[in-house]
């Protein structure tokens, strides 16, 4: 094979992935639209669009010139530096088109029609408190993700090994089951040890009244503060916070408000705005719309939402910085209120309901709880109709308290009705990630408190551009965390991150 003709086979391998590209973001902007603007009416014909461009771009990552490039590239000196930018795209291309030409057209039509339609269904069912409104769909996407699973194959593993792969490459159930038992141990010894402090948050003070229009506008104030670029985005509402990235010059974040809630909306706005200035610091240039471009999984992108939302969002030094300017907004609520009693109040340890209101320390049983289900439910020792009474009857178990109703329970989040079986366990990941990332960050600057009290976190965001942001998909979660913090992947910094901070607010 000639010089020249791999070179042009390289060139039309790019331009066939850009296209690809292009035309998926086409279907993410009608999803995030779906989410934001669709009127109830026009559910069923946004399932028929989101179908069939689903259909269109998985007619282009089967198309078998693909195949032909990929073998005569995967020969070439293009993969000869596996680091390299052209072996990069060729090894995720692989991947990506082993894993597409294993479906039917069909098949990736109707998941996505069916999860469109069982969206709709989820956030009426959520907001009526009736599971049964949900019922049918979810037992049409557990059969479809049951499916999935026997099509992409599991090896010796078990099935869930193939739906988690999809958010987390490479990753195993048993190696996540292997992090999360002895992190399920501490986190249960350390929330004993709060429970049995004398010392008690006065919580009240985060549900006094904050107004809607000024929570907007502190929100996006604080979203702008610590790096995303609104010239390259925007914030809105949903049922269910989430950022969109369609390129890194247009990312999408939402969040969802509570007048008589100040967290909900400030933590849930800085989560999604961690991950859109990931997205906005993905590479660009020759390289957009390339495999090189995207996100390495989505532990690594929990990690930079979870990063800014707790780490730096949930710290004493931004809230020196940023509590005398949420005094100026919200007077009648924080003018009167001390800084210390404010920060033991968003940083309170206490069983609860909602994962996305949770504090650090029981968040992370929330997800161990949607994990243990998700292999019941992909295995099928668990059907959909036997959903609320076992997440109930785990939730009980694990947290001392039962949901009062399927809203605050087992219709919380909107994962399941959008396909996402296997996605839950990457915001553990991530939480593990994002503590290394503090120790990493902490060492090379010295005085990470001082820049954050100082209210710098153009220099937090230029870390992470350089650290995490601009590789790429260049390498794996569990390599990125190790070449960054100099460690392999470990729930105990995380665990004693945590026993610092809470060890001093509850004087364990």
């Amino acid at each position: 094979m000639s010089a020249p003709a791999s070179q042009e086979t390289y060139r039309q391998f790019l331009d066939h992935l850009r296209q690809a590209e292009l035309l998926s973001s086409c279907g993410s902007v009608l999803g995030w639209d779906e989410q934001v603007n669709l009127p109830p009416a026009g559910a069923e014909f946004r399932a028929q669009q989101v179908g069939l461009i689903a259909g269109l771009v998985h007619e282009r990552a089967t198309d078998p010139k693909l195949g032909e490039w990929l073998r005569e590239l995967e020969e070439s000196s293009f993969v000869a530096n596996p680091q390299s930018d052209s072996a990069v795209n060729v090894r995720e291309a692989r991947r990506d088109y082993d894993r597409a030409t294993k479906f039917t057209r069909e098949f990736v039509e109707e998941l996505s029609r069916v999860c469109s339609l069982g969206q709709q269904a989820w956030i009426e069912a959520r907001r009526k408190q009736d599971f049964s409104l949900f019922l049918p769909w979810l037992e049409k996407i557990v059969g479809l993700k049951r499916e999935e699973a026997k099509i992409l194959g599991y090896g010796e593993g078990v099935p869930y090994d193939a739906l988690l792969d999809t958010y987390e490459p490479g990753v195993t159930t048993r190696q996540v089951q292997a992090w999360f038992e002895p992190f399920r141990k501490d986190l249960v010894k350390l929330l004993q040890e709060i429970q049995g402090s004398s010392r008690k948050p006065e919580t009240s003070i985060l549900e006094s009244a904050y107004p809607i229009e000024q929570q907007r506008s502190f929100c996006k104030h604080a979203a702008s503060l610590i790096g995303f670029d609104f010239g390259a985005g925007r914030l809105d509402e949903a049922a269910h916070p989430f950022c969109s990235g369609f390129s890194p010059t247009d990312v999408r974040l939402t969040t969802r408000y509570d007048f008589h809630h100040f967290p909900g909306a400030f933590f849930g706005t800085l989560h999604e705005a961690g991950h859109g200035i990931y997205e906005q610091g993905l590479p660009q240039g020759e390289a957009a719309g390339t495999p090189l471009a995207h996100a390495v999984s989505l532990g690594i992108h929990e990690s930079q939402s979870r990063f800014w939302e707790n780490f730096i969002g949930r710290s004493r030094e931004f809230w020196e910085y940023m509590f005398p300017q949420a005094q100026a907004v919200f007077p009648g609520s924080l003018g009167k209120v001390s800084l210390e009693d404010f920060l033991f109040a968003i940083n309170a340890v206490e069983p609860s309901f909602i994962r996305v209101e949770a504090d650090e320390v029981t968040y992370n049983l929330h997800i161990m709880l949607r994990f243990e289900l998700e292999q019941k439910l992909v295995a099928g020792d668990l059907e959909a109709k036997d959903v609320p009474e076992a997440w109930n009857s785990a939730f009980t178990r694990d947290f001392g308290i039962t949901p009062p109703n399927d809203a605050q329970g087992c219709l919380q989040d909107i994962h399941w009705s959008f396909g996402g079986i296997g996605y839950f366990p990457t915001y553990t990941l991530g939480n593990m990630c994002a503590a290394q990332f503090h120790e990493a960050i902490s060492r090379d600057l010295g005085d990470l408190p001082g820049t954050v009290r100082s209210g710098k976190f153009g220099v937090i965001k230029e870390w992470l551009n350089e650290k995490i942001h601009r590789h790429g998909k260049r390498e794996s979660c569990q390599k990125m965390v190790e070449r960054v913090s100099g460690e392999a992947l470990s729930h105990r910094p995380l665990v004693s991150q945590l026993r610092e901070k809470f060890g001093e607010l509850y004087g364990l």
